[in-house]
């Protein structure tokens, strides 16, 4: 007579092999669920500023587990620089593009409203193109006066861009000292810093005469305010 036998017990875990409780195995990874972490977290950052914003927020408003916020980022200011960087990547490809275009064809004849404007339209022109951008534009803004590490931020992300805009205003302006061309660009940068942030304050000041999202306004005459700007503080 057969007896049954008695199940074999499971073999140990292998050390340093224990699955991970929500997150999938490397080869499983999901890019579109990234991205989709990548653009809740850039809406939440942006409307309620780092500080205020939890791994844990983020997964539930995705649909997702902390353990995978985790999975992809480590930590949250990994989440952060990788919302940060992602478009930042493709806004400078843009602007340095049209940087050397508009240096390439001006030649000799650059100007400083030419240089500026170059830099300026392939941020502003983002405005148009969804609230993904929307978001990240207005993050950019509280970045900037992030006072704790926003700099090394912005430096991080935005300076050779920045300078190859003043190396080619520095061929329109050629007596014009590094420290005048610096602090003309600082204040051309505190008035982007102001557009970006999209507040209502121009809207009432103006009575609604003026609107803050009136990127078509706004982009002709920044231009010409920054470039009188920069030849009043070089002496030009």
């Amino acid at each position: 007579m057969s007896r049954t036998q008695a199940p074999r017990p499971a073999p140990p875990a292998t050390p340093g092999h224990r699955p991970k409780l929500g997150r999938p195995p490397r080869n499983r990874a999901d890019p579109d669920l990234r991205e989709r972490i990548l653009d809740v977290a850039e809406a939440q950052f942006s409307r309620h500023g780092y500080d205020a914003v939890s791994t844990r927020a983020v997964a539930r408003a995705v649909g997702a587990t902390s353990a995978m916020i985790h999975y992809y980022f480590n930590t949250k200011r990994e989440l952060f620089d990788a919302v940060f960087a992602r478009r930042a990547d493709i806004i400078n490809v843009e602007r340095m593009a049209a940087l050397d275009a508009y240096d390439r064809q001006a030649g000799r004849r650059v100007t400083v409203e030419g240089a500026i404007a170059a830099f300026l339209h392939p941020a502003l022109v983002k405005f148009e193109e969804g609230e993904g951008w929307r978001n990240y534009l207005s993050l950019v803004a509280q970045v900037g006066n992030k006072h704790e590490w926003g700099g090394e931020v912005m430096t991080r992300s935005f300076d050779p861009v920045i300078q190859r805009l003043i190396a080619i205003i520095r061929k329109a302006l050629p007596k014009a000292s590094d420290i005048d061309l610096y602090w003309a660009y600082h204040f051309l940068s505190g008035a982007l810093l102001l557009t970006l942030s999209e507040t209502d304050r121009i809207d009432r000041l103006s009575g609604g005469r003026c609107r803050s999202t009136d990127i078509a306004a706004i982009e002709p005459r920044m231009v010409q305010f920054a470039a009188a700007g920069f030849r009043r503080v070089c002496g030009a």
